[in-house]
């Protein structure tokens, strides 16, 4: 933090003196941060619980904290998974079952999953409360041999299975609006040599009970999407022909915007290959793109027809992660030498500000900015999350010392932050160390105003753990 330079004049030394330990008091108050209450989401039984499905984070938590303070993902039930280590496509390797949850005012909900003894995991919450995800459904994928995933909708305590269609066994949801409409990806069932399963991938949109496959860019055979915004715009990657380039080894791969029936190509920064992180309500994309020769990618923001890099912060590669409502992005870049560095760019800025890291870590990724201006993310080894942090005032602070946990929680990795200040993440238990592995979800509340009436953290001592409870609710599950 930059500190107000003093002029030295002889004639009022005594003045100067004086003033010195009131400027100094005045940049302590201006750096004085927000006290939160931490709140350990817990399990259903099992070591595990998780609020992104993404470690590498990125785009995947965009979902999963509502403006409303509500919390998705999934946690382990106590039930031994039956077809471990045969696990589902997108299942993280767990020996355990577990369930879809969402947390709010204090309870944590079991979403439930399709019926039989099946897992299931929520992967985005929209503003006014829909949920969606994924649930298997007790079926072994006939052409991949391993437990069969749908998409699934979490509505009014029912859980809707959305299908799949053009005979595959495989779909999940990624994003839903508050229109109820629905994005995600299908398998069908022709080969394709480049994708991940061998076989075609396809973006569908789900409104009204049907789901519709939003095709491909030219002549590719696979595409995704992963983002939704209020409006019902789309943002995916798509394969734009069916012949692999020599140094990716696969097809070109660009990010798309899909819109009123009509699929965008937003083009790369010179490579071939390029995927988006993030779209918001103005209809914005930022992700990551290969430059020219595909030996190294940059952050790109796609606008109005206008793909822009945003540059790295010396070094060669970097990704947006993220874009707000007013268009503030942030991401991680490279430096000159080594390791990354957290990012934060605005309209109008040239170049990236660099966010620096939690003392003593050598990198830090932004995943969040929320509008007024909070970045949250990780500092870290360079490879796994050690300290979430909130950036804000122009300083970066480790998220551990703004609460006063008698848990042993260490908060990890920060990954969303809402308009209220309410911040999402994982944390490791004592002994655990890896938030991926053994972590649990968190959600820390601000202690002010706006929250507990009083604006201080007495009744919970800055940040002593309130254990959140599981509903005993039935959840109303329909079938395929």
């Amino acid at each position: 933090m930059k500190l107000a330079k003093l002029k030295c004049i002889a004639a009022i030394t005594l003045l100067v003196a004086l003033a010195i330990p009131v400027s100094l008091e005045a940049q302590e108050h201006k750096s004085k941060h927000q006290k939160y209450k931490l709140i350990d989401l817990g399990t259903f039984g099992g070591p595990v619980s998780y609020n992104s499905n993404d470690p590498s984070g990125g785009g995947g938590a965009s979902g999963i904290l509502s403006p409303r303070g509500s919390v998705v993902g999934a946690a382990d039930t106590s039930i031994p998974d039956p077809n471990y280590p045969n696990t589902c496509l997108v299942c993280p390797l767990d020996p355990l079952i577990l369930h879809a949850f969402r947390w709010q005012d204090g309870v944590l909900t079991d979403l439930g999953a399709l019926p039989g003894v099946n897992s299931s995991f929520a992967n985005w919450i929209s503003p006014k409360g829909l949920v969606v995800g994924f649930s298997e459904n007790s079926a072994i994928d006939p052409l991949l041999g391993v437990p069969e995933v749908d998409a699934v909708l979490w509505k009014d305590g029912e859980v809707f299975n959305l299908g799949t269609i053009e005979g595959g066994y495989e779909s999940n949801a990624f994003a839903v609006n508050d229109r109820g409409q629905v994005a995600g990806v299908f398998v069908n069932t022709i080969p394709d040599p480049f994708s991940p399963f061998g076989l075609q991938v396809r973006a569908f949109l789900w409104q009204n009970g049907v789901m519709e496959d939003l095709g491909t860019l030219d002549t590719g055979t696979t595409a995704s999407a992963w983002f939704m915004n209020e409006s019902g715009q789309i943002a995916g990657s798509s394969y734009t022909n069916t012949t692999p380039n020599p140094v990716t080894g696969v097809p070109t791969f660009d990010p798309f915007l899909w819109e009123t029936g009509s699929m965008k190509d937003l083009g790369t920064l010179g490579g071939t290959f390029g995927f988006p992180n993030d779209l918001n309500n103005r209809g914005e994309v930022v992700g990551q793109s290969n430059l020219a020769g595909d030996l190294s990618a940059h952050p790109f923001l796609w606008t109005e027809g206008s793909l822009e890099d945003l540059g790295t912060l010396g070094g060669s590669n970097g990704e947006a992660t993220w874009i707000n409502d007013e268009g503030q992005i942030v991401g991680t870049a490279d430096l000159p030498v080594f390791g990354h560095h957290a990012f934060l760019w605005k309209p109008g800025m040239k170049k990236l500000k660099d966010l620096g890291t939690v003392a003593g870590d050598p990198c830090s990724h932004a995943l969040n900015i929320n509008l007024q201006g909070q970045v949250v993310g990780n500092s870290s080894d360079c490879v796994t999350p050690h300290h979430a942090f909130l950036w804000e005032k122009g300083q970066m602070v480790d998220l551990n010392k703004l609460v006063q946990s008698k848990s042993g929680l260490q908060l990890a990795d920060a990954l969303n932050i809402n308009e209220r200040g309410e911040i999402a993440g994982l944390g490791l238990p004592p002994g655990c160390g890896d938030p991926f592995v053994c972590g649990h979800a968190f959600l820390l509340i601000p202690c002010d105003h706006n929250h507990d009436g009083s604006g201080n953290c007495e009744d919970n001592s800055g940040g002593t753990t309130t254990t959140a409870q599981s509903s005993s609710e039935p959840v109303t599950q329909n079938p395929k």
